[in-house]
């Protein structure tokens, strides 16, 4: 784990740190199901996740939220627009920029897992329908 990165684990409620190491052991397991090579490291102070054939995913907690946890995708990518076109309801969207967990509520994970595929493949998908969904 990069430095940086587990001293923001270390900052976070036991309880938050827990769900989202859950989120970074999926983020790593996609990448290795999918061959791919990942660079983990902070931006904007959020643990991120970076693939050279993707887009960056990051996420995070906010003591202003304290009931939820976001996994955020780049904006200016149509990925949460897929994902709410073949997902629907099943996630929670902060607009075209994040996918909102809350506590106390199951992961759906099959289907994020699908979504951090596509993040992390974005560059090669990019130009399909529904990126290739």
């Amino acid at each position: 784990m990069d430095l940086r990165v587990k001293q923001k684990f270390e900052i976070y409620p036991e309880d938050i740190a827990s769900l989202l190491m859950q989120i970074r052991s999926t983020i790593l397991n996609v990448a290795q199901q999918d061959e791919i090579s990942l660079t983990e490291t902070l931006k904007w102070g959020e643990p991120s996740y970076i693939s050279k054939t993707g887009s960056t995913i990051r996420f995070d907690w906010k003591i202003k939220y304290p009931e939820q946890y976001c996994i955020y995708f780049n904006c200016k990518t149509t990925l949460i627009e897929t994902f709410k076109e073949i997902y629907g309801d099943v996630f929670s969207y902060d607009g075209n920029r994040a996918i909102i967990f809350k506590k106390g509520t199951e992961i759906p994970l099959k289907e994020l897992k699908h979504c951090i595929s596509m993040s992390l493949r974005y560059h090669k998908i990019k130009h399909l329908a529904l990126l290739g969904a």
